[in-house]
């Protein structure tokens, strides 16, 4: 039941991430904005979601990570019914924040996994907890088009905060307090000072492409966030207790398997780029198959079902050959999966097949993850560790967006008078998602060959309460 019910709050923050996806062409009519400033609708959240992950993963180590979970649930609740009660863009973006601050709930219900759950449960719990960025994602978009075709705008926002107040329901009723805690202070001044690298460093991301790679902000803020992150370096090397311990960060199984999740992040969100667009574009392009958005939604939605699925299959396949081998394997099926998706995107059939063939690789990748960060890092860090993974692959995402809308600005179509992204920018896009994967794939095989069994950290956390 407690793995049931974290997985449920997982998916329900992350259809957070999708509910305003069928919004997005309609917000600047709805809003009376123009479409570069209701696109901080998007974007608000991802920055409060990078913020708020390492930070409540910290917190949660400290002063309990069922606390912060209900806290972040909470947050999506008010956010949601902020932007359902909203009629201007101001309201819209401060609920998206908020919505943002509830990021932390998918490593928060790991680390809550590794102190309450036996062995033998963890590692298909902890895939399937994993799993369910992916899954909510997935899910949330044929449901989000269906009300956003069918009703009024509101009622998704509306249902995003029913779904987040049941989730916090059955947190308080079933899911035990995790004795485990780190003790010790709170580093407000290393908090703070990720906080402002990681919002330079996501500007710089998201928008540059908007405000122009060589415009002075998107240089400055660039500049910023290096000084930023080589000051807050400095202040965590410096302090007892800092927010991050970087040296646990650098050890060579945590540094590896961070940077993999980063990339993976990059590989996940590159189709979700690419699909919507040819299944939306017109029949006359000659690729594009003219599709409504709640069939764009359906045809993702099995990618999310298939990573669901594959949570048992990783977790097998860590506890016979190790959670390297895992990973390893999830990054050779995206890797086919994208090199399918370069010549296999005629059909809608076509779309379904790829989508499912990278969400089951997916699926195994971010099942191991977990057990690789878990393995090497202190029984009071599992939440800090596991946000800071976290983080990795929402980054991922970030430059996955960015690099692929400057591939398709760049190759381009004339259509009447439109001027519409190129056949041959979705295949570049589909190319280097694969590419991304082989990359995943090489870094993974550095990766120590012995990692701590799962029974061996379960021995460590029952020692430490």
């Amino acid at each position: 039941m407690v793995v049931l019910v974290l997985a449920f709050a997982g998916i329900s923050v992350a259809m957070t991430q999708t509910t305003v996806i069928p919004l997005v062409p309609m917000l600047p009519g709805l809003l009376h904005a123009s479409a570069a400033d209701t696109a901080w609708a998007v974007t608000a959240t991802l920055l409060a979601g990078a913020v708020a992950t390492p930070v409540v993963g910290r917190l949660g180590d400290m002063y309990g990570k069922r606390r912060m979970l209900l806290l972040s649930l909470v947050m999506l609740v008010l956010g949601s019914v902020v932007c359902g009660l909203s009629a201007s863009l101001p309201m819209i973006v401060v609920g998206r924040i908020m919505q943002g601050l509830s990021s932390g709930v998918i490593a928060l219900g790991i680390s809550i996994m590794r102190d309450e759950l036996p062995a033998d449960r963890l590692g298909s719990a902890t895939s399937l907890m994993s799993a369910s960025l992916g899954v909510g994602g997935a899910l949330g978009l044929p449901a989000a088009a269906f009300l956003a075709e069918r009703t009024d705008w509101h009622v998704l926002f509306w249902t995003s905060a029913v779904l987040g107040a049941l989730a916090g329901v059955l947190v308080l009723r079933l899911v035990p307090e995790s004795p485990v805690r780190a003790g010790g202070r709170f580093d407000p001044i290393g908090a703070l000072g990720l906080s402002a690298g990681l919002i330079c460093l996501l500007l710089v991301v998201s928008k540059g492409a908007n405000w122009g790679w060589s415009s002075a902000i998107t240089l400055g803020l660039a500049a910023a966030a290096a000084v930023v992150f080589g000051a807050w370096g400095w202040w965590e090397l410096r302090i007892a207790e800092p927010l991050v311990d970087l040296r646990t960060l650098a050890r060579r199984q945590v540094l590896l398997t961070n940077i993999a999740s980063a990339v993976f992040g990059f590989a996940m969100f590159a189709q979700s780029l690419v699909f919507p667009q040819v299944l939306q574009l017109p029949t006359g392009t000659g690729y594009g198959l003219g599709q409504t958005m709640l069939a764009v939604g359906i045809v993702m939605a099995p990618s999310g079902l298939v990573m669901m699925a594959m949570s048992p299959v990783s977790a097998r396949i860590s506890r016979l050959r190790g959670p390297k081998v895992t990973l390893m394997v999830g990054a050779v099926v995206v890797a086919a999966g994208y090199g399918l998706g370069v010549v296999l995107m005629a059909e809608v059939w076509q779309l379904i097949l790829v989508s499912s063939v990278i969400g089951a690789g997916i699926g195994l990748a971010y099942g191991a993850m977990p057990a690789l960060i878990m393995a090497a890092v202190p029984v009071s860090e599992t939440a800090a560790a596991n946000s800071l993974n976290t983080l990795m692959r929402s980054i991922g995402t970030s430059v996955s967006s960015a690099v692929a809308g400057a591939v398709l600005a760049q190759l381009t179509i004339d259509f009447g008078p439109a001027t519409v992204p190129s056949q041959t920018g979705f295949q570049v896009i589909m190319g280097i998602g694969s590419l991304a994967a082989v990359a995943a794939l090489s870094i993974a095989a550095f990766l120590p060959r012995e990692e701590q069994p799962v029974e061996a950290v379960l021995v460590t956390a029952r020692a430490a309460r």
